[in-house]
């Protein structure tokens, strides 16, 4: 075990708060694994810990953060998750390969699956533009974190009105997919690109709301003003 690895374990476990592990289960449906630590907490050990790991080799580093995703903690995948933004500007294209083998081996709720991609796969497809065809290929996966993945990495370019086209290439491979956890992912990610692209968002749930499963119609139209709200809402 590598002795960072041991040292934020030991810092994860001094914060133990019973009443946070009791609480955390509500917000998920599957069984999670956690030390029952407030997120803020993680955070900050995670920054502590930060300032040790980013002078590692990218490969140390990876292996660091498999070593935390293997445990299964959900705390322990927020630490790698808060670290590896901050390591942009050494990630590539390629490194996209790694970090989709971790979503498949290691993500194993929606809270893992967003504090990763949202931020550390969102940046990278936003500095490596050719990642997105990757990224929005794994719509078509089996895997239901991997296919929640190839929308919400798209996330925080969307909140600035990137990558539209390939928003709605996801959205029609996840259109009518049965996984409550996948409809919300895509549509939030509509959600998102409404706040530039409200018209062409709004569109594209009135062309699909036929067949678009309400939970994501619902996601999709969050921003929209209450008389669109209101249409996009009508069954016909």
């Amino acid at each position: 075990m590598h002795p960072l690895i041991m040292q934020i374990r030991a810092d994860l476990t001094a914060n133990i708060d019973e009443h946070t592990k009791e609480t955390t289960q509500h917000f998920f449906k599957e069984s999670i694994k956690v030390y029952g630590i407030k997120t803020a907490m993680v955070v900050k050990i995670a920054k502590k810990y930060w300032q040790q790991a980013k002078l590692l080799g990218k490969q140390e580093l990876f292996s660091l953060c498999e070593e935390l995703y293997s445990s299964d903690y959900m705390e322990e995948a927020f630490v790698v998750a808060e670290w590896l933004p901050h390591y942009i500007d050494k990630l590539e294209a390629s490194d996209i390969a790694t970090f989709k083998r971790w979503i498949e081996c290691y993500i194993d709720n929606w809270a893992k699956c967003d504090s990763f991609c949202n931020h550390t796969i969102g940046d990278l497809i936003q500095k490596n533009p050719e990642v997105a065809a990757e990224v929005k290929s794994w719509a078509k996966s089996q895997n239901r974190w991997l296919k929640r993945a190839s929308a919400v990495s798209f996330i925080v370019p969307a909140k600035r009105g990137m990558f539209l086209k390939d928003a709605f290439d996801i959205c029609n491979d996840l259109l009518l997919d049965g996984d409550d956890l996948v409809q919300k992912g895509y549509g939030w990610l509509l959600k998102e690109e409404s706040r530039v692209h409200q018209k062409e968002v709004y569109n594209y749930v009135i062309k699909h709301r036929k067949v678009m499963p309400r939970t994501a119609l619902r996601y999709a139209i969050e921003l929209m003003p209450k008389e669109l709200k209101a249409e996009a809402m009508k069954k016909e």
